[in-house]
């Protein structure tokens, strides 16, 4: 008889385990799933939002939604902040779930995780209304150019354009916080690197170009 104790003495321990493990489980699957209906949601009002403030223009005006058709995503910027939005509640309710069983290292994984898709979110905002702005300024600039009669309008037009799209894509990378003190040095270090060229080029030997070259844009009046 104490030789059968002892053999079932690990089978009551893990049975009691089971009992006691079997509640937080099912807490745990009724968080994930109130989670999962509160994140489509969540999703829904998002994109309904958004598009009540025509958040949809803009973005198709900055060019994103043609990026993203380009590279063969359907959906429109609305609808990945959407998604964003969405899936930043499921994680949160995984982690609540994982906490409540014990899980730690899943736990936080899952907390990394949520920390992490607002700061996408934020960028994508960033990205949408700095490719807006930089569209604006460029053509703006462009005009401008024109109106004072400055050749090459266009292209410095673009050059604006150009320039500001960096500048965001630089701030999107600070926001997201992958790689971004690399990314800046790199940025520096190359825009160093043309400052120098452009400096030595105009002083060894573009002077002559370089005249011609402002002669183009403002060209002197005639006295009388």
């Amino acid at each position: 008889m104490k030789d059968v104790d002892v053999f079932l003495e690990p089978v009551r321990t893990f049975l009691v385990q089971i009992a006691a493990f079997l509640p937080r489980l099912g807490v745990a699957i009724l968080i994930v799933a109130a989670g999962w209906v509160i994140a489509k949601a969540v999703r829904f009002a998002v994109v309904r939002a958004l598009r009540a403030f025509n958040f949809g223009v803009v973005t198709r005006r900055a060019g994103i939604d043609d990026f993203l058709e380009h590279g063969g995503v359907d959906a429109g910027a609305p609808e990945l902040l959407g998604w964003l939005a969405k899936w930043t509640v499921i994680i949160a309710a995984l982690a609540i779930a994982f906490n409540g069983l014990g899980l730690v290292y899943v736990t936080e994984l899952a907390g990394r995780l949520l920390a992490f898709l607002p700061r996408v979110a934020l960028a994508v905002l960033l990205l949408v209304f700095g490719l807006y702005a930089a569209r604006v300024c460029s053509a703006a600039l462009t005009e401008f150019f024109r109106q004072v009669r400055i050749q090459d309008a266009d292209l410095l037009g673009r050059v604006v354009h150009h320039v500001i799209v960096v500048f965001v894509v630089l701030i999107g990378i600070d926001v997201l916080d992958v790689g971004g003190s690399i990314v800046r040095l790199t940025f520096l270090i190359l825009l160093a690197g043309l400052v120098l060229a452009l400096a030595l080029a105009f002083g060894l030997g573009g002077q002559r170009w370089a005249g011609a070259l402002l002669e183009r844009w403002w060209p002197d009046t005639p006295k009388d």
